[in-house]
């Protein structure tokens, strides 16, 4: 390993008593190449008698010219990296307990998803009743306009970074989310994140099936005239006719996900251009009814002067903003599932800039129309669903339970379903297949009971957004520094499915502990917030609630330094085998596909 070193860092500094090249030798030289670079400077100026009397200004445009190389340069290594070629590597005797044909890294010719599929994944993704809800909350919370689309459209350029450096791995080596975290967290670890992930992605999946049936139930009791009736249970804490359409939009979603993801890809492709022009008309009819822009966006903001929320924008904002980052940060850490069926790592970058250009489109959509409903009912309508049941008419109706099903089910089945079938598939893989995984994802969406956590914007959007924030951010945050950092976008695929103690990712029994720890390490700091915030604890200090109105930023950054400063310090022949492998993997020519 020394001499592995020794070899690479001879050309930028002495080795002292390595061969000929000792520190005196160093010093000569580097004596000469400062006379040397005298000699140039001084004949340079002869030339240019202009910049001779001012040489402190010449050193300066040499420096600076000399760092617009180095950006230059670093900026082209950047943009090779992450435009690698693609390859699918197929695993050398792997072990029956990690593999199965949702785990298997995909082949070329599965390589399907194009710039325009991916996105119009994103597309799916946010037009839908979350996205809505999430953008007239901002407004319900006393933002104006310009404030909510300020505040989405800086968390989703935040976002786009990670969700394009997570995606990486996946288009290039054709693995899923939970194949990826056996790097990092170890063949077993690899559970406790990928079981995280997938146990917000059930109660995503229950939030989102409950408004799909709700809004059939709220729509078509506005056709019947009100007919369908039904008292509030106590202990389920809803209706029997409201819980009925529940369970009906459960079980359509169930029977379109059973054809796996090429039946979702296609679904994706055909809603997009629907769901854009159905958006176009709820924001057309908004405008006609609303008399223009003009009194649509003419809500002022209640934090200014004079307003209900005076000096209190900044204490909405970071939780806002969290939120935001949180709604998605949910599909940031397993993209790898949609990435690894990308043509190229170009696909899936292009794809990937969708998110903040069409998220921003339809938070302006929301919130005009959100706004629009005090012009237009007298009071601020957040629900769209509230909204589209004071429309009158059949066709109107109808295009409204037709819109939110079809919104609801793209959103639902891409970002909900595929992270929990493939984390209990990466569980067991020779009994959790994806068919079996969407089944139980189902039922954990059931017991979640997601009606009880929209019952108000707050609840929303302080105690599941940001809350959750905490459980995803170190988790992202370790498998960066892991790939990117430490490993330079080197993973080996035979020990990714390979159970052997003497693997480069079993680490200890399975576990590395230096992940495990970090993971901890990044959630603590913002227990006590999320505590104080669910009423199970009391506190004075303000301190606490700053970092979980925060906490995506602080769990990401806290758990990624210390996962690095652990690995640093972890056992040397772990870090001589990812060497080695790094050294391997550069020395090798590689092939064109």
């Amino acid at each position: 390993m020394a001499q592995l070193m020794n070899s690479r860092c001879r050309s930028f500094k002495p080795v002292s008593g390595s061969g000929n090249f000792n520190q005196k030798q160093w010093q000569n030289q580097q004596l000469k190449l400062s006379k040397n670079h005298s000699r140039m400077s001084f004949s340079s100026s002869l030339k240019t008698p202009s910049i001779m009397y001012n040489s402190s200004e010449n050193c300066s445009r040499d420096s600076l010219l000399l760092g617009e190389s180095r950006v230059k340069k670093r900026t082209c290594v950047v943009v090779k990296a992450l435009l690698e070629t693609v390859s699918a590597t197929v695993p050398l005797n792997p072990d029956p307990s990690l593999i199965n044909e949702d785990l298997r890294p995909t082949s070329l010719k599965e390589r399907s998803f194009s710039k325009w599929e991916m996105a119009s994944l994103w597309i799916g993704l946010v037009v839908g009743v979350p996205s809505y809800y999430l953008a007239g909350s901002l407004v319900e919370m006393g933002m104006a306009w310009w404030q909510g689309i300020a505040t989405v459209m800086t968390a989703n350029l935040l976002l786009l970074f990670p969700l394009i450096l997570t995606g990486h791995p996946g288009t290039k080596y054709g693995i899923s989310f939970p194949v990826l975290c056996r790097a990092s967290f170890g063949i077993k670890g690899a559970h406790i994140p990928t079981i995280l992930r997938g146990l917000v992605a059930c109660g995503w999946f229950g939030i989102e099936t409950w408004i799909g049936g709700e809004a059939i139930f709220v729509l078509l009791n506005t056709l019947l005239k009100k007919k369908i009736t039904g008292q509030v249970i106590p202990w389920l804490g809803t209706s029997v006719p409201e819980f009925a359409c529940f369970l009906a939009f459960l079980f359509l979603q169930v029977v379109i996900i059973w054809n796996g993801m090429e039946s979702i890809r296609k679904l994706e492709n055909y809603s997009a251009p629907i769901l854009i022009a159905l958006s176009g008309a709820l924001l057309l009819w908004a405008y006609v009814n609303a008399g223009g822009f003009g009194p649509m966006l003419s809500m002022a903001s209640q934090f200014g002067k004079g307003g209900a929320r005076q000096g209190m924008f900044w204490s909405v904002f970071f939780p806002s903003l969290t939120a935001n980052i949180g709604f998605w940060a949910t599909l940031a850490l397993n993209i790898p599932d949609f990435t690894r069926h990308a043509k190229s790592q170009a696909d899936q970058i292009v794809g990937q800039v969708g998110l903040p250009v069409f998220m921003g489109a339809f938070t302006l959509l929301g919130l005009a129309v959100t706004s629009s409903t005090e012009v237009i009912f007298g009071r601020v309508i957040s629900n769209p669903i509230e909204v589209l049941g004071q429309i009158d008419g059949i066709v109107p109706i109808s295009l409204s339970i037709f819109g939110v099903a079809l919104a609801t089910l793209t959103t639902n089945i891409a970002a909900n379903v595929v992270a929990p079938a493939n984390a209990l598939a990466n569980l067991s893989p020779s009994w959790f297949t994806f068919k079996r995984g969407t089944l139980m994802t189902a039922i954990l969406g059931v017991l979640c009971q997601p009606w009880r956590l929209l019952q108000s914007s707050e609840s929303f959007v302080y105690t599941w957004l940001v809350g959750y924030s905490a459980l995803l951010g170190p988790i992202g945050g370790i498998i960066l520094v892991d790939y990117f950092i430490l490993r330079g976008r080197v993973l080996d695929i035979d020990a990714l499915y390979s159970c052997s103690p003497h693997g480069q990712y079993w680490y200890n029994r399975g576990y590395n502990i230096s992940a495990l720890v970090s993971l901890l390490v990044g959630m603590a700091p913002v227990v006590p917030g999320f505590l104080h915030t669910i009423g199970l604890l009391n506190m004075s200090s303000p301190y606490f609630l700053i970092l979980y109105n925060n906490s995506w930023f602080v769990s990401f950054f806290i758990a990624g330094l210390a996962y690095w400063a652990l690995s640093r310090f972890q056992n040397t022949k772990q870090s001589e085998v990812i060497a080695n492998t790094y050294a391997s993997a550069q020395d090798v020519p590689k092939l064109e596909n």
